[in-house]
């Protein structure tokens, strides 16, 4: 009896002590994990991205957020500086310097030297425009930053194609325009002042006022100008992961059904309603050697309303494979249905580009008499 006392006691303070213990260890781990962040969070501050000082344009201001995307760099300080020595000290270092070499983190496009494309450097991607700070930047971590931004579970082939469309729709832009890469061969019928780099810019201090000229309030304004980049970045991202991508099963559907819309093959019908469909259907025809290509594609509008649509003679041209019946262009309601023999017609544009119809059956009709008339014409 005596001796069970003893072993029942003896188990009441093993067990009072290994909970001690267990206190102690827990207590251990969670002061060893707070140290250990802490720790990761000022390594991450000691980070240092340097850029140029002065004047500010787009491509830096783009490059410098795009690298506060990475894990590595998102705590980082942007140093502002031309002085050699203090760039020295940066962990990466974006339109300043002179230097391009990757392995050092360095991404300069300034020298005589320099020369590189996104063609260049990936003969597989088109792209000839020659790279400022931000395609750099966006050539060499833009992967890995979509894939934080839309998650790593992604396949693949979307996380290529956003890669591609985003560089063709808003990085190159930026930079042709820091390299001084005009838009078009000869003089432009007119000029725009609204792109993001001309909006960037205009937050630069006046010339007159050298007041809002010392270097403080030009690191604030350049803060400013990361953040608009930004958001303007994110927004594309956005819309083509979340609205652009998600269209292309509709279009590639509407492709494989086109000889069931009209013996052409010429017509396709994305009903039941509209989505992003000129990238995807000119990529398709391409990739799948559609033969003969695509005139017209048919939707209903957010009204309910149909449109017939001609297809463009590529990505960025105003001019179409073929325009609605030139008799039709201008022409409203019960006009344009006694001049086109068609129930429902609401209107032709001017161009020639797009029409309407109350009925579906309508708005094809309109798409098969065009197609007609030009066979005719063609004979």
């Amino acid at each position: 009896m005596l001796l069970n006392n003893r072993i029942q006691r003896a188990s009441i303070i093993y067990h009072h002590i290994s909970f001690f213990n267990r206190l102690v260890a827990r207590r251990f781990m969670e002061v060893a994990k707070s140290v250990a962040t802490a720790d990761i969070k000022r390594q991450k501050m000691a980070m240092k991205i340097g850029t140029h000082s002065g004047t500010f344009h787009c491509d830096e201001a783009l490059a410098c957020y795009l690298l506060k995307r990475l894990p590595e760099y998102e705590d980082a300080e942007v140093i502002r500086s031309r002085d050699p020595d203090v760039l020295s000290k940066c962990d990466i270092v974006v339109d300043v310097g002179g230097v391009y070499d990757p392995a050092s983190h360095r991404y300069d496009h300034h020298q005589r030297t320099f020369n590189e494309t996104m063609n260049s450097l990936c003969p597989s991607k088109k792209w000839k425009t020659k790279l400022s700070s931000a395609g750099l930047v966006y050539f060499h971590f833009g992967d890995r930053i979509l894939r934080r931004l839309i998650g790593d579970g992604v396949d693949e082939k979307v996380t290529l194609t956003l890669f591609d469309k985003i560089y063709d729709c808003f990085v190159e832009e930026v930079d042709a325009i820091d390299n001084g890469v005009n838009i078009a061969d000869g003089e432009l019928r007119y000029k725009i002042n609204t792109t993001i780099s001309s909006r960037v810019g205009h937050l630069n201090p006046a010339w007159n006022d050298p007041e809002e000229c010392d270097d403080e309030k030009l690191d604030k304004q350049f803060a400013k100008a990361v953040s608009l980049v930004g958001e303007e970045f994110m927004d594309r991202v956005k819309f083509y992961w979340k609205v652009w991508w998600p269209a292309r099963t509709i279009v590639e559907d509407a492709l494989k059904n086109r000889f069931q819309v009209d013996k052409s093959g010429e017509i396709i019908d994305l009903s039941p309603s509209s989505c992003p469909w000129k990238d995807h259907l000119l990529d398709l025809e391409a990739e799948q050697n559609i033969d003969p290509l695509i005139k017209f594609v048919v939707y209903a509008d957010t009204s309910g309303l149909w449109r017939v649509q001609c297809v463009p003679v590529s990505k960025t041209s105003f001019g179409n494979r073929l325009s609605l019946l030139e008799s039709w262009r201008g022409l409203r309601d019960s006009e344009l249905c006694e001049v086109s023999g068609i129930e429902g017609c609401t209107f032709v544009h001017s161009a020639g580009f797009i029409g309407g119809n109350k009925t579906k059956e309508g708005a094809l009709e309109m798409a098969r008499r065009t197609l007609s008339s030009d066979k005719q014409n063609l004979n």
